[in-house]
């Protein structure tokens, strides 16, 4: 017992560290490489946007004719285009969203300045116990919008997962 307490401190004294004599060597670990840093996507980001921009034009069509689930639709596809171009979710879901509420905003604001009748909108959120207002009605309309443009996102990332190995 005095031995092993003379030991103590000294180098060497308990063999740790003598994985090299074996033949053993650890390997290095790969250094750290943020994902802002390494180039995460496949595609430019001109395509990504000028595929949300066309989303948004298809939506606000589709409003203006009465297809109300365009945003849904519009999003589960961008969803399923992104299993290609490998955009993050922190990076694409703000364009789905800007999207979808922007293909429902024009129509609305559209049909407002034309001189639609928009106190059916008012009355509208009257009945949901809301202030009856047409912006608070245009404001919940946009935000069903983006709802469903959400929900068709995420559903079309989990139809095609991106790889584990990136």
């Amino acid at each position: 017992m005095t031995a092993d307490l003379k030991r103590l401190g000294k180098r060497g004294a308990y063999g740790l560290g003598e994985l090299g004599k074996q033949g053993i060597v650890p390997e290095r670990p790969a250094p750290f490489q943020p994902r802002f840093v390494r180039p995460y996507h496949r595609w430019p980001s001109s395509a990504w946007l000028l595929g949300l921009l066309a989303g948004g034009l298809v939506i606000a069509g589709a409003t203006a004719v009465g297809w109300w689930f365009m945003p849904f639709v519009m999003s589960l596809l961008a969803g399923l285009a992104n299993h290609v171009g490998r955009w993050p979710t922190r990076t694409a879901l703000p364009g789905v969203v800007l999207m979808s509420a922007a293909g429902w905003v024009v129509p609305l604001c559209w049909s407002v300045l034309r001189g639609a009748p928009h106190g059916a909108v008012a009355r509208i959120t009257a009945l949901l116990g809301l202030p009856g207002n047409v912006a608070v009605g245009m404001l919940l309309t946009v935000l069903i919008a983006v709802v469903q443009g959400m929900a068709g996102y995420w559903l079309g990332r989990a139809l095609t997962p991106l790889p584990t190995d990136d």
